[in-house]
């Protein structure tokens, strides 16, 4: 039978039928693999005297750090291979009948944005002087440059140019540290940034924050509300500009983190957005629906100032991720947002790897190697043949912004104290 799917916020279309019958013999083969790669033997107990379910990891060995390395050098290459002409990344292309909604042509220049920025920002990440990456950054660079400023919404509901504007935000700022030597290229770069934060106050939401859609009223100051993990990638991409001297304007950043804070639960878990707010006992907002995305928004609130969330917080969440990451796999490679238990769609799970890395980065260090051994062990064992890596499909987006993230992800997995 044939699913239509229009857009990817939850609650997801169920599928009945022959479709329906499969559910549970797939779920039962995906146990099973993950099961024989050790994973769900990381699942132990909670700590000693926790009021709450918090379990806690039992030890792996790290990958050795030429496996991790090889790993690392073949998703390189995906990313130079496959990188477009014109100095992008991600098309169009490889329609399923079955895809979330889109409206051409401009969900798709979001969606090409967004992957771009990504694969430059991974790229400056992995570099280590090689001529070819280079190049391909150079090319990504100059894309960026000329489609940066023309990036808008596709139209009056959908707003996936937010996703553009943020990791352009991120992106600008670690072509910024590129150019240390170049004072009149940074400051070219440093006026692009400022036109991505205007970008963002144009498209925030009425409330603060950002989402993606805006199903209310389609008015120019977008009527949405705020979505969670958007608000959060967009403020630890703003915390990344800051870094570099190029302060995000104060009240954007206030309200963004405002709106988090209404979508926070007691154990630190969070809102899928806040149109969900009279509903927190939903799956999707449970802590096993919030697998993905919790690090993203905690991380964001730590980075802007918020003493609460602690180390143990962080750690808290990690522990989770792992011992749990079965939660979060069921969803991954799905082709219906929200499909899988606890709602979960298959685009968290990198995503919640990538952000699971940077509060590893945010550790002391001698707590950072049970983390990374972890981390490393999930994403070498699902790295494609190809070298890419890919958890939802996206039109052909998904395996550009996936080994964008596995390999930043990675890279903070070879930092050792």
């Amino acid at each position: 039978m044939r699913c239509e799917v229009t857009s990817e916020r939850p609650p997801a279309p169920r599928c009945s039928g022959r479709r329906a019958r499969l559910i549970w013999p797939a779920t039962l083969a995906l146990l099973a693999t993950w099961s024989a790669q050790g994973l769900s033997q990381e699942l132990a107990t909670s700590a000693p005297g926790q009021t709450v379910d918090i379990p806690r990891l039992r030890p792996v060995d790290m990958p050795p750090a030429e496996q991790v390395q090889a790993a690392v050098e073949r998703g390189i290459q995906f990313l130079l291979t496959d990188q477009n002409r014109d100095g992008s990344w991600g098309t169009p292309e490889r329609t399923k009948d079955l895809n979330i909604f889109a409206p051409v042509p401009g969900a798709h220049h979001a969606f090409r944005t967004a992957v771009t920025a990504l694969c430059v920002t991974a790229l400056l990440e992995v570099e280590s002087g090689r001529t070819d990456v280079r190049q391909a950054v150079d090319r990504g660079e100059a894309w960026l440059c000329e489609n940066l400023p023309i990036l808008r919404r596709a139209d009056p509901v959908a707003l996936y140019n937010v996703w553009g504007h943020g990791y352009a935000v991120q992106a600008l700022a670690a072509l910024h540290r590129r150019h240390a030597d170049d004072p009149a290229r940074q400051e070219q770069l440093v006026a692009l940034l400022r036109t991505q934060y205007d970008f963002l106050d144009r498209y925030e939401s009425v409330d603060g924050g950002w989402g993606y859609y805006d199903f209310r009223a389609g008015t120019r100051k977008p009527a949405t509300d705020s979505t969670s993990f958007v608000s959060a990638a967009v403020l630890v991409a703003f915390h990344e500009a800051n870094q570099i001297g190029v302060a995000p304007p104060e009240r954007l950043v206030q309200r963004a983190v405002d709106s988090l804070y209404r979508q926070q639960k007691p154990d630190f878990s969070y809102l899928y957005g806040e149109y969900l707010k009279y509903q927190p006992m939903l799956g999707i907002n449970r802590p096993g629906g919030s697998l993905g995305r919790s690090q993203a928004c905690n991380l964001a609130l730590r980075l802007w100032g918020d003493t609460k969330i602690t180390d143990q917080v962080l750690k808290d969440w990690l522990h989770r991720l792992f011992a749990r990451n079965g939660w979060l796999s069921i969803g991954r490679k799905r082709p219906i947002p929200h499909e899988a238990w606890f709602q979960v769609a298959g685009y968290f799970y990198y995503f919640g790897h990538y952000y699971a890395a940077l509060c590893i980065e945010q550790l002391p260090p001698a707590e950072r190697p049970e983390f990374q051994a972890h981390l490393a062990t999930v994403l070498l064992a699902l790295q494609e043949a190809d070298g890419s890596w890919w958890d939802y499909p996206l039109y052909n987006y998904h395996q550009q912004y996936g080994t964008a993230f596995a390999l930043m992800s990675l890279r903070r997995c070879q930092t050792t104290p």
